[in-house]
């Protein structure tokens, strides 16, 4: 594969990372300079990459970058509210400025892409990330490639509904995964049943406003209210992973972002869940597992769009 690197913009940072020959061999970060001067910030990055890890820009191969928002198949950034870029050429300009080959694509693909090709999807055709974070997101790998739908508008995993009618997403629909399984949605069902349970031993450690996302499953083998809230917290789970594993059917769905630190608290029984509820589980079983690269998945993925 030669040289390629991957950089996986996020709001606060940079990642990045050379690949000689399918291995990382160099990492490093930087802040964000968000708006206009994000190309400057990318490239800036670029040669830090290429003097740390020694490499000179001719034996490049490729760069490929991820970031939020809806990427065109040009690498134009559509928008990005959190960046604070709309229309934005990405790719175009970075071309221009380092004469390099560029592909520029969503982050939450890039991760479930870097993850099927480097981290716990490997070595499997078909596989789904889904990550719970302040939202939920995620990526779908089919016969060892992105699906991303027209336009590379889709695969929006955390806005399909899982209760019509339900709690309105900040999406403006009612009822989505989203909703209902995202580290925020976590955490506001803890803290109400805290107020709905001022006896309950979640008190002993942590107030209304510090119980977290963690807080329930701290609990859960001790406290009957932190059990209902990661029972239900799963039953809501599971029913969005069986909906993406009866249409997909991937080998495996991969687990990430912070909820996914509960490992095999969380994979366990949200396996025997999913097995119950998808169709044919015996014959084409969906194994659930917790993703493995962190927060260098995007990286991962982004160098990968040049394998």
């Amino acid at each position: 594969m030669g040289c390629i690197l991957g950089l996986d913009v996020g709001g606060t940072f940079i990642k990045g990372l050379v690949l000689k020959d399918g291995k990382a061999v160099y990492e490093h970060d930087i802040p964000t300079r968000t708006g206009l001067e994000l190309a400057g910030c990318i490239e800036e990055l670029v040669e830090l990459l290429a003097s740390g890890s020694g490499i000179t820009f001719s034996k490049i191969d490729g760069i490929g970058v991820c970031c939020p928002g809806v990427i065109t198949e040009d690498g134009e950034v559509v928008k990005a509210a959190n960046l604070g870029l709309e229309n934005y050429p990405l790719k175009e300009l970075l071309q221009k400025n380092l004469s390099l080959p560029v592909k520029v694509c969503n982050d939450a693909n890039a991760a479930a892409l870097g993850e099927a090709r480097f981290g716990a999807g490997g070595g499997v055709a078909n596989s789904i990330l889904i990550t719970l974070g302040t939202g939920v997101g995620g990526g779908i790998v089919l016969n060892g490639e992105l699906f991303e739908g027209n336009k590379r508008a889709g695969a929006e995993l955390g806005h399909m509904v899982i209760e019509r009618g339900g709690v309105r997403c900040t999406c403006g629909r009612y009822g989505c995964f989203e909703a209902y399984c995202s580290a925020r949605a976590l955490t506001e069902s803890t803290r109400k049943a805290m107020r709905q349970d001022t006896g309950s031993a979640m008190w002993k450690t942590y107030t209304h406003d510090t119980a977290d996302g963690r807080t329930a499953f701290e609990y859960m083998d001790t406290d009957d209210s932190a059990r209902r809230v990661v029972d239900k917290y799963l039953q809501n789970l599971a029913c969005g992973i069986a909906n993406l594993a009866n249409i997909f059917r991937p080998q495996v769905i991969l687990i990430g972002g912070g909820v996914a630190a509960q490992g095999t608290r969380l994979t366990k029984p949200l396996q025997a869940l999913v097995d119950r509820e998808i169709f044919a589980a015996d014959y084409a079983p969906v194994e659930i597992k917790c993703a493995s690269l962190g927060n260098r998945a995007g990286a991962y993925g982004a160098a990968a769009l040049f394998m």
